[in-house]
């Protein structure tokens, strides 16, 4: 276990975590949402510190990243938690499981310093926080990209875009790129198929786009991903919202990877058909009315 970042001692020996926009109020002997931040007699501890449960070389256009060092491979690393619920996860098995702490840690730990000697190991120009939720495994992650950062590779998160301004903030000097789950336009959406809400994804959006570049980095990469649901996010005036959203706020050079979704790898909605090409070629379709430049259809 190692101390968490971003967190704050309350009364009674409470604490709350400041890593995402949920601000969990923690009990002593508690966790927070994502399942993998315990407060420990009045300070709150990672236990995923040095735990990753995957790691893998992925083509970068997995993430999905079609724009940003395209062509090449990148060590893809995970921990188990997360700070949303998605019903739609297809990463379930490993994104769930520490809720209620109904895991157990891994019996070798791997420190941040062998991450970085495997990618560079593996000829990977980059490394990619991924599969399940970044945030919930900050410090893990940060302490890799700051050694990344000195040897020249690159750092990647693939995340639901639900980080606090602290996280944001602590990140940024070491981010190189990012895709961001934009879920739906909808708030309810977010609150009933998600666990999240809308409005600190659009935020964290644009503040990844204004990003500037500095003497260490060029200005953030960013790409946006949107999972279609049958009956769920794929009406016309979703699509209408986001394409407007990318094209006004972010810009229209901003890739938009519109994806098919499968139910039979989904985690609660398997009674779900699986989203017809023609829908997808609709939201495509508005995408085009809003001048987008590099649209995705995924998944198929």
């Amino acid at each position: 276990m190692k101390e968490c970042l971003l967190y704050k001692k309350l009364k009674n020996g409470k604490v709350q975590c400041r890593t995402c926009n949920h601000c969990c109020v923690i009990e002593n002997g508690q966790v927070g949402k994502c399942g993998v931040r315990q407060n420990k007699n009045g300070a709150l501890f990672s236990l995923v510190y040095g735990q990753p449960c995957a790691i893998n070389i992925d083509p970068i256009e997995k993430k999905p990243l079609y724009h940003f060092l395209p062509g090449t491979k990148t060590l893809s690393i995970a921990t188990v938690g997360c700070n949303f619920t998605c019903h739609a996860c297809q990463n379930h098995q490993i994104s769930q499981i520490g809720k209620g702490l109904g895991f157990t840690t891994f019996n070798k730990e791997i420190a941040p310093e062998k991450i970085v000697e495997m990618a560079l190991g593996s000829k990977c120009p980059s490394i990619s926080y991924t599969y399940t939720e970044p945030t919930v495994f900050l410090e893990y992650a940060f302490d890799i990209m700051k050694i990344a950062k000195q040897t020249g590779l690159k750092n990647i998160w693939v995340s639901n875009g639900f980080f606090s301004p602290q996280t944001f903030e602590l990140i940024l000097p070491h981010l190189d790129a990012a895709n961001i789950d934009l879920k739906s336009f909808d708030d309810k959406f977010y609150q009933k198929y998600c666990g999240g809400r809308l409005a600190p994804i659009l935020k964290n959006l644009k503040k990844l786009k204004q990003a500037p570049s500095t003497s260490s980095r060029q200005a953030v990469w960013l790409e946006v991903t949107t999972l279609v649901i049958p009956t769920l996010n794929d009406s016309p005036t979703i699509f209408e919202k986001i394409a407007e959203f990318i094209a006004n706020d972010l810009g229209p050079e901003i890739p938009w990877h519109i994806s098919r979704f499968s139910p039979e790898i989904s985690w609660k909605l398997k009674h779900l058909p699986a989203t017809p090409l023609a829908t997808l070629e609709t939201a495509y379709e508005i995408s085009q009315k809003y001048g987008l430049k590099n649209v995705h259809l995924g998944n198929v």
